[in-house]
């Protein structure tokens, strides 16, 4: 629980997780910069990222991570591949309507009904490029891909790569409270649903792709809403979106438009107006306490 509201009310939290390509973001956010920067076209990298995953059996988020790399290093000169050289080609992302003003009003929105919203960043993207978008203040915090760094702070070789499977531990992270992606003793250690900070009934994902697919069907399954944007003037987009509710794997599929009173704003203002009524009539309780008063037993954790 966190203080606010009136007369110091605590406040139930909640978290509203995104992927960042194609959810908040058009695009790739490597296709604004870093990419032109190759002097390549986007559907060249992609399919190169391809070929070279299919020839070695590898991962495609890691592929893609060390196909940068590579394809940096080429050339007379090369393209510089520090990590404040991934923030400048965070800078000039671009992002779908109302996305920079949503967090504050939905922020609001909550805390009129009871509720703290904490929004997190789950995204296979460049994490030092989004941190360097607009709205990387807007999270309580950002999971997604990142590189380590030598002593000349030039990027060598992936630190983390996070891909459609890998992401689902993130919500647990966000669910537990483990925000510490080093620590993984926390994030294994049994804790009683109860005694969770954001519980999965109050969590909303939205997502635009296929690696999205796990966290919506999880985050789904387990009482939360999951939510599948798509973009506008992209052929078949919609259709495939809708493909997810058929699939049972969403709740909602809507345009990515971020703007108030827009389908997307009025769905989770209504997922949010449900969550603080199911938090005002669950009450928190001790089963141990009332065991004992029943005159029963209580039989141990798992």
């Amino acid at each position: 629980m966190v203080q606010g509201g009136k007369m110091g009310k605590k406040l139930a939290k909640m978290a509203i997780i995104y992927d960042f390509d194609g959810t908040l973001s058009p695009r790739n956010i490597q296709e604004y910069d870093f990419i032109p920067q190759l002097k390549m076209t986007s559907k060249k990298f992609w399919k190169e990222v391809g070929a070279q995953a299919k020839k070695h059996g590898a991962d495609k988020i890691l592929t893609y991570m060390y196909w940068m790399i590579k394809k940096a290093g080429e050339g007379e000169e090369g393209l510089s591949v520090r990590k404040e050289d991934f923030c400048n080609y965070g800078r000039n992302v671009k992002l779908f309507d109302g996305v920079r003003p949503w967090f504050k009003r939905i922020n609001d929105f909550g805390r009129k009904r009871g509720l703290h919203v904490e929004h997190y960043i789950v995204s296979s993207g460049i994490q030092e490029m989004i941190k360097a978008s607009p709205i990387r203040r807007s999270f309580k915090k950002i999971f997604a891909s990142s590189f380590i760094y030598d002593n000349s702070g030039v990027a060598t070789w992936p630190a983390l790569g996070i891909n459609y499977t890998t992401k689902t531990q993130f919500l647990f992270r966000i669910n537990k409270g483990c925000l510490d992606i080093t620590d993984d003793k926390k994030i294994n250690q049994y804790v009683p649903k109860e005694d969770r900070p954001i519980p999965f009934e109050r969590m909303i994902y939205i997502g635009d792709g296929d690696t999205d697919i796990p966290c919506m069907k999880l985050v789904r399954d387990q009482g939360g809403h999951s939510i599948a944007v798509y973009r506008p003037h992209v052929s078949r987009a919609r259709n495939k979106a809708l493909n997810l509710i058929v699939e049972g794997r969403v709740h909602y599929v809507v345009l990515a438009d971020y703007r108030p009173n827009r389908k997307l704003d009025k769905i989770v203002k209504s997922i949010i107006t449900k969550i603080s009524a199911d938090a005002n009539l669950v009450k928190p309780t001790n089963p141990k306490k009332r065991s004992t008063e029943a005159g029963g037993r209580v039989a141990p954790s798992a």
